[in-house]
């Protein structure tokens, strides 16, 4: 079956998987969503025995539905190679009764690596696909984690340049570095003076000016997305959660057609989303916990039905986070609307022009898959400590938000249903934050000391990612101003 897609703010845009990918974002300003989900038609006697390579291609076939086999098996081999440091691409790790998803065993050491060392290739070819002879330009906004995942998926991808905005004063020094000290002869990183919504505001304003779409043309460019608003790194995270319950299913862990919960902690929306998307496949979820930082404008969108980023801006130790306006929100909100095209398009313009919108009640029936609570400062740290003490396991501030808010939904509700963690990202990437939470002196220490110490303290090793950047040379440093940014596009495309 071919599968078409749609954009969330006029039903009549069309697009193939390819086109959505290329396009990132509909010019309409709405995000690409599938017509219809497609059934996850795989016994689960075969998922157990499947690889990731092999789960991948299993959902990812469902929904890439004009890529050929050979196409996307090629994409899928190049992406989940010796770019991660585990044969098994995304491990469990079980501790305190809940099973950790590892996401952060990829090149830069965060989930975002596992659809970035995909999305590539995907939109290589795409462009093939559909006969693209411009240069594609990625423009991407970043809380922190993004950023240097799509660099380093796109760096010296022939066809294609990369622009990546992130704020200046918001991300960890490692993340900052990390980003920085990216080679690549078509890469370009540029702090902003402001926050990640403004980052990704801005980013947003650029793709919708149709002034400049014109020129870029005239020039051989047109911009393309690697935020998760693209659908082409949305599908990929589904892969996780349906490997996920393969291999608790394959090592007795849970029994065949066994429910499971999954926790994600959420900024942008879309990690929670591609689980949202699993259990429409017919994956055994029952309840999608949602975990927010103190920056918790999707927990009282769900206590409440109104979206409302009409709020202080906090700086937490959980940075990737720190967003009051969660894009993938979007496709969830055309969702529940019924698929009703102009209701999402009133939603977002609200939002855009008063910061707010509200929900119906019918719509808010629709959450019952859904639980979302929050962890403030002082419990990330807390529940990153206590768990190290109780088991050795060591885990970053954004798995700890998620962990923390697990432990209240327990509370609240008692359920005892097995339960899947998603461990977003290496705690190396967070050295100070852990390392303050487990009770060790930090004072005097930069960020590396810090991660041997940590190494020694785990009894893990220093993954590469933070080894590699330890004397590299600050490539870039520029810095704007928001009104600056599509100035500092045009200036990097020599226009």
């Amino acid at each position: 079956m071919d599968l078409r897609y749609r954009s969330t703010r006029d039903s009549s845009v069309r697009a193939t998987a390819s086109q959505a990918i290329l396009k990132g974002l509909s010019a309409d300003g709405g995000l690409f969503v599938p017509d219809s989900i497609p059934a996850l038609d795989v016994d689960l006697d075969e998922l157990a025995k499947m690889d990731y390579q092999e789960t991948a291609y299993a959902v990812m076939s469902r929904f890439l539905t004009d890529f050929t086999e050979e196409e996307l098996k090629d994409c899928i081999r190049r992406a989940y190679d010796e770019k991660f440091d585990t044969p098994e691409i995304a491990p469990l790790s079980k501790a305190d009764g809940a099973y950790y998803l590892e996401l952060y065993h990829g090149a830069t050491i965060a989930f975002k690596d596992m659809a970035l060392s995909i999305l590539p290739h995907l939109m290589t070819a795409s462009a093939k696909k559909n006969q693209v002879k411009n240069e594609i330009v990625i423009l991407t906004a970043t809380s922190g984690d993004t950023g240097k995942a799509a660099l380093a998926g796109f760096a010296d991808v022939p066809g294609t340049r990369i622009v990546v905005f992130y704020p200046k004063n918001g991300v960890s020094p490692i993340q900052e570095k990390q980003m920085v000290t990216q080679k690549g002869a078509n890469v370009k990183v540029i702090g902003i003076h402001g926050n990640f919504d403004d980052a990704q505001s801005g980013v947003k304003a650029i793709f919708g000016d149709r002034e400049l779409e014109r020129e870029m043309a005239e020039a051989g460019f047109q911009f393309s997305s690697a935020n998760s608003i693209n659908i082409g790194r949305l599908v990929p995270q589904i892969v996780y959660y349906v490997y996920a319950y393969g291999k608790l299913y394959a090592n007795g862990e849970i029994e065949k057609g066994e429910k499971i919960n999954i926790v994600v902690p959420t900024g942008n929306f879309g990690n929670i989303l591609a689980a949202y998307y699993a259990k429409q496949m017919g994956l055994p979820v029952a309840k999608l916990i949602c975990a927010s930082n103190e920056n918790k404008v999707l927990f009282d969108f769900f206590q409440t039905g109104s979206y409302d980023r009409n709020r202080e801006f906090i700086l937490t130790s959980s940075p990737s986070m720190d967003i009051l306006i969660s894009s993938n929100l979007e496709r969830l909100i055309y969702r529940i609307a019924g698929e009703d095209d102009r209701a999402d398009a009133e939603f977002m313009k609200n939002l855009a022009e008063k910061g707010v919108y509200e929900i119906t009640p019918a719509m808010k029936e629709k959450l019952a898959d859904f639980y979302g609570n929050f962890a403030t400062e002082e419990e990330t740290a807390r529940t990153i400590r206590e768990l190290y003490e109780k088991t050795g396991y060591v885990i970053d501030p954004h798995t700890a938000v998620a962990s923390c808010v697990y432990g209240k939904y327990k509370a609240d509700t008692a359920d005892g249903t097995k339960t899947v963690i998603a461990s977003t990202a290496s705690p190396y990437k967070f050295t100070r934050s852990v390392m303050n939470a487990i009770g060790e002196s930090c004072e005097g220490k930069d960020d590396f000391e810090l991660a041997d110490a940590l190494s020694r303290l785990s009894g893990t090793e220093l993954p590469k990612a933070v080894e590699e950047i330890r004397t590299a040379p600050v490539l870039h440093d520029a810095v704007v101003e928001i009104p600056e940014m599509k100035a500092a596009v045009k200036e990097f495309l020599g226009m």
